[in-house]
């Protein structure tokens, strides 16, 4: 399994709750793009329509040698997730303060997949915390290791 991309500030904005493995319907260019590492998903975030999960907000940069069957940057891609799972992931998305976000891009068996969380999004407060509290780890590890 190679990590392509993750989502650095996904678990500093949002407390990851679930977590699910979905697949990504693509075309040609794009898995190129993707296993040349040139994609982004820190703007992204899952939308469902007609029982359908799509990753929305995604950038695939341009693949250079695809010439004129090329494909659109930013369009929506399908998720392949099963029944219960987009019904789950929709029902808790339509509660106050969830949403469904991606966390990293990653190949297995040569299949492009995308690590998708159903996450509650954090206060100002909250992330105070948890930067005081990393702070606070860090001084405790310099301290023994001094010892």
């Amino acid at each position: 399994m190679k990590t392509i991309v993750r989502n650095k500030i996904a678990t500093y904005n949002y407390f990851i709750e679930d977590r699910y493995e979905a697949g990504i319907k693509l075309v040609g260019s794009e898995i190129k793009s993707i296993r040349a590492g040139k994609v982004s998903i820190n703007e992204a975030y899952v939308t469902f329509k007609n029982n359908e999960a799509f990753i929305t907000n995604m950038h695939i940069a341009i693949y250079e040698q695809a010439s004129i069957f090329n494909h659109k940057e930013t369009r929506p891609r399908k998720l392949l997730l099963h029944n219960r799972e987009i019904v789950k992931l929709f029902s808790k998305s339509k509660e106050q303060g969830y949403s469904v976000i991606p966390l990293s891009i990653y190949l297995k068996d040569g299949l492009a997949k995308v690590e998708i969380a159903l996450a509650k999004g954090k206060k100002d407060y909250d992330k105070r915390e948890d930067l005081k509290k990393k702070d606070q780890d860090m001084r405790l590890k310099k301290t023994l290791s001094k010892y």
